[in-house]
């Protein structure tokens, strides 16, 4: 075991120039896509074509900055139109006297957040300008009088007792890239065993004192150490480079990391049993992966995808597990208990993805 080990270390140690891309992907792909997590409130354009279009933006802009959300920034039509053709910006508001028009290129998650913000705020209006009959503004002064002393109010707690944590799509995609990519970096490496099975280097090992089940075991045992490094590199570098906070429990966080990369080896150890040669390995392999995250819904808020059938064929993978343990960790304070489910999942994907994937190699070799 040991011997082969060290040669897959050796290996990595001539060449390391393709593990060293993974761990800096990972890295790199987190702080361009993950600007949420310092942006508390998402910019969006408005403007108005109408004839008196300032007083419009003038009227509607405070009204609906009245949020800690969404950002209304008056914009020029041109400009805001052209971002949001570009890509720069999900979308832009059209307003009107009474009413509103979204501009989008796309239909985003995001772009359905502001138009339910966006249409309660114009609803409230038109039922404050319904019931005044001339003083709307002495109404609105009235209103919200009332609601600042209201009869009742309505107050979310914890189960302790202590605020509510809000969801944050920064560390959501921290955990989602990271684990992604360390997919990648574990595929490639138990594709080793297939590359030493072509090569004939298995054959030659077999008349070796090293047993078969070292050398499985070997393989195996490097792709998990590297899996494993890679996501603990990656993992302290935004808590103590980039000041990312993953909550009082990091520990729990890495055991949940190492059931992942154990299950992840299991899973590449399938594919490695239903192809050949290395280079269908690699195809199919890359092929598949990255349906995954938008499978388990690793870049969309929660909640987006609600397809039976898609959280299913999510389900039989290890990073929609991995995902939800980790998220629950750092956001929620989760102990044992609230991660015990995600982690036996895990452990059970990993025990038959890697029972029958050594049966399959075996199986084709004899």
């Amino acid at each position: 075991m040991f011997p082969v080990f060290k040669a897959q270390w050796m290996k990595d140690k001539r060449s390391p120039m393709t593990v060293i891309m993974f761990f800096t992907l990972s890295i790199v792909l987190t702080i361009v896509f993950s600007d949420s997590n310092y942006n508390p409130q998402t910019p969006v354009a408005i403007f108005s074509s109408e004839a008196n279009g300032r007083e419009i933006e003038e009227k509607w802009e405070p009204l609906l900055n009245n949020n800690d959300a969404f950002q209304f920034v008056i914009t020029d039509e041109a400009v805001a139109r052209e971002d949001v053709l570009k890509g720069k910006t999900d979308s832009a508001i059209n307003l009107k006297e009474n009413d509103y028009q979204i501009i989008a290129a796309a239909e985003m998650p995001s772009i359905q957040l502001v138009e339910q913000y966006v249409h309660s705020v114009f609803t409230a209006e038109a039922l404050l300008e319904a019931a005044a009959s001339e003083n709307i503004e002495k109404i609105r002064s009235d209103v919200e009088v009332y609601l600042d002393n209201a009869p009742f109010k309505m107050v979310t707690e914890s189960l302790d007792g202590g605020v509510v944590s809000q969801h944050n799509m920064g560390i959501q995609l921290l955990f989602g890239f990271t684990l992604f990519m360390a997919m990648f970096t574990i595929g490639f490496k138990v594709n080793g065993v297939m590359v030493d099975k072509v090569s004939g280097v298995w054959n030659r090992m077999i008349l070796s004192p090293v047993t078969k089940t070292g050398m499985y075991t070997g393989h195996l045992l490097y792709s998990f150490f590297i899996g494993f490094l890679q996501l603990l590199v990656v993992l302290l570098v935004f808590t103590s480079i980039f000041q990312y906070n993953l909550g009082d429990n990091f520990g729990l966080i890495l055991v949940i990391a190492a059931v992942y990369t154990l299950s992840t080896v299991s899973m590449a150890m399938l594919f490695t049993g239903f192809v050949k040669t290395p280079e269908q390995f690699n195809i199919v392999y890359s092929s598949v992966i990255p349906i995954l995250p938008l499978l388990s819904g690793v870049y969309m808020p929660p909640g987006t995808i609600s397809n039976t059938v898609l959280i299913f064929i999510a389900d039989l993978f290890p990073l929609s597990h991995a995902m939800e343990a980790m998220m629950n960790v750092a956001l929620f304070g989760a102990g044992w208990n609230e991660i015990a489910l995600p982690i036996v999942l895990m452990i059970l994907i990993g025990v038959i993805c890697m029972g029958v994937g050594v049966n399959l190699v075996e199986r084709r070799n004899d």
